[in-house]
């Protein structure tokens, strides 16, 4: 048997500034779970999404030190359309997260913002320019 692709796991600092990040891209993301070191859910493919405090990874792995520089990853979210990438590059920047790039249109066909999450992790959006 092949290993199963089963989840993607995240460090952070502030779980709940992150995990309202997260909601406000509407994750669904249990209420309540601002102050736990281990937050995940399933998302609709089956796939697992964790977060993790520093100090939850660092109980595990005393050595463990934040990575630097720029994002190494990023999580990309489908948006319907070119105008709700605009909307949700708005909303969440005027909620004060870190805009990256503003929307434009993409040479490959597609609107695309991105954002950074309350950690410094990639977060693009982005929905076709025309329909398919």
């Amino acid at each position: 048997m092949t290993p199963h692709f089963d989840l993607i796991g995240m460090v952070v600092t502030d779980m709940g500034r992150t995990l309202d990040f997260y909601r406000r891209l509407g994750l669904p993301v249990p209420s309540g779970a601002d102050g736990e070191p281990h937050v995940e859910i399933t998302l609709g493919n089956g796939v697992r999404l964790a977060w993790d405090t520093v100090e939850t990874i660092r109980g595990f792995d005393p050595d463990y030190a934040p990575a630097t520089g720029g994002p190494r990853a990023a999580l990309a979210f489908r948006c319907a359309d070119p105008a709700e990438v605009d909307r949700w590059y708005a909303e969440l920047t005027a909620a004060g997260h870190h805009g990256h790039r503003p929307p434009w249109d993409a040479f490959w066909g597609q609107r695309y913002a991105v954002l950074h999450d309350p950690d410094g992790n990639g977060v693009d959006l982005f929905a076709p320019l025309k329909s398919e």
